[in-house]
């Protein structure tokens, strides 16, 4: 299946019947966006099995992962919006100060105007839909761009959105990245872009033409700590579970190990037994386990197989795009799996004896999306206040994502801004500071010629 590019006359169409559709302020009624709300939470209800069967042709998702890690996601989202849009966007009074008497100050969210999202392939459904939540919530029109190389999924979701929505309200356009040159040309109000770093910076650069607010979720290679105080049956399972998560292909993933010298040995005969406990004697056969998204990403991923030993997995079908969860080992921390986001089952294993050997090898490096630590605690707390990262976990990976009531988001080269609940609503939304003055006084202080000075100096 391939998808057509949507014609650049139909993008500047869309863009400037969403800018005319914003200005005439339907969407600035609180019943409009909750009507929308809803009307997006049936639409996830109604095209289930198909998002399902997309998701397995495009990248043998099962149902079980879809829902856990797409659909889910998206309905708690929705769901977490209808319930406590009504009180976000209520004037939030601040306190004014005496400088100021009589007057009063308020906070008032307001919607940016019209957004332009560009979701990626690994996370199809979720990386689009959920941060429309935030753009109906917050009041906003949105242009969505979902990825060429998940053809079933999204023409699927044109199909859903398209049966939903009006277009001049909320569309979908298509296509390759000269249709993301294109849109990237026009002026928008946001531009929330989910995809790689080097990609990030070309939106950014667009961006910058028109001085629009961008908000960028990327990636990089994100540490995973095994420290010598590990529960290393817990943590083998735990680091398993996230690394075949979507096969890897999930910009959270553990990127690579760093783990205690004393642990290698035993970690990678108790990260083979988790590996069979998740997906049976043969990883290939396993219906929960995904594949790589296209022939260039299988060749890419299996490319970094040279770069150590395979101490376990190491094996890969072309014909089925399958890489087996695999761990490296004698990894030289220059070669080339250790360079650039890995997105694969591909888990590369650096020993380390102290913990400032583990705190100056993250530091020397880009800012990760995730940093994991399993170990003690405290200690764990230690490397995180001592190192940079968009989120972390102690004696977990992943998880993070899934509380809803935390920031989701990165740093430096991982990304800028954050999202989910309460944030979707205010990175779509502009925080309007205002203050209010009444009319029954006017204290002569701040006027020319500035009389009793030396009162207002003392009171300031």
């Amino acid at each position: 299946m391939v998808i057509e590019n949507t014609s650049t006359e139909s993008i500047f169409s869309l863009v400037e019947a969403q800018h005319e559709f914003f200005h005439s302020e339907a969407t600035l009624n609180i019943d409009f966006r909750i009507k929308q709300l809803k009307l997006l939470l049936a639409a996830l209800k109604e095209w289930e099995r198909p998002l399902y069967e997309a998701l397995w042709a495009d990248l043998h998702k099962s149902k079980e992962e879809a829902f856990l890690t797409e659909l889910s996601i998206v309905e708690g989202e929705i769901k977490n919006h209808i319930k406590n849009l009504k009180k976000w966007v209520k004037p939030e009074k601040h306190s004014t100060p005496l400088k100021m008497f009589p007057s009063r100050s308020y906070v008032v969210s307001e919607p940016l105007g019209s957004a332009l999202i560009i979701a990626p392939w690994n996370y199809p459904v979720q990386l689009l839909l959920n941060p429309l939540v935030g753009a109906i919530s917050a009041g906003c029109t949105a242009i969505l761009k979902p990825s060429p190389y998940v053809p079933h999924v999204s023409k699927v979701l044109e199909q859903m959105i398209e049966a939903t929505f009006d277009e001049k309200y909320i569309a979908v356009v298509q296509g390759n990245r000269q249709v993301n040159a294109t849109l990237l040309e026009q002026r928008f109000d946001l531009i929330f872009f989910t995809g790689s770093p080097s990609l990030g910076k070309t939106v950014m650069a667009a961006a910058a033409k028109h001085l629009t607010p961008v908000v960028l979720e990327l990636g990089g290679k994100s540490p995973c700590i095994v420290d010598k105080s590990a529960d290393l049956k817990l943590a083998a399972r735990r680091i398993a579970w996230g690394k075949t998560l979507n096969s890897g292909q999930t910009c959270i993933a553990p990127d690579y190990l760093l783990i205690h010298k004393s642990l290698e040995q035993p970690f990678i005969e108790e990260f083979k037994a988790a590996i069979e406990s998740l997906h049976g004697n043969d990883t290939s056969k396993s219906r929960h386990y995904v594949r790589m998204v296209n022939d260039k990403a299988f060749e890419r991923v299996t490319n970094y197989l040279k770069d150590g030993k395979v101490a376990a997995g190491g094996t890969a079908i072309p014909e089925e795009r399958f890489i087996a969860p695999t761990l490296l080992t004698q990894v030289n921390p220059s070669a080339e799996v250790m360079q650039e986001e890995i997105f694969g089952p591909i888990l590369p294993m650096l020993t380390f004896e102290r913990s400032e050997e583990v705190v100056r090898f993250i530091t020397e490096r880009e800012k990760p999306l995730a940093l994991y630590y399993f170990g003690d605690e405290k200690q764990g707390w230690r490397i995180i206040r001592r190192t940079s990262s968009g989120g972390a976990c102690i004696n977990d990976t992943i998880m993070h994502i899934a509380n809803e009531n935390l920031p989701f988001g990165g740093v430096g080269n991982s990304g800028m801004g954050s999202y989910h609940g309460r944030l979707s609503f205010d990175v779509f939304s502009h925080r309007r500071a205002v203050v209010v003055s009444p009319t029954w006084i006017d204290l002569p202080f701040r006027y020319m010629p500035y009389k009793l000075f030396s009162i207002v100096k003392k009171i300031l």
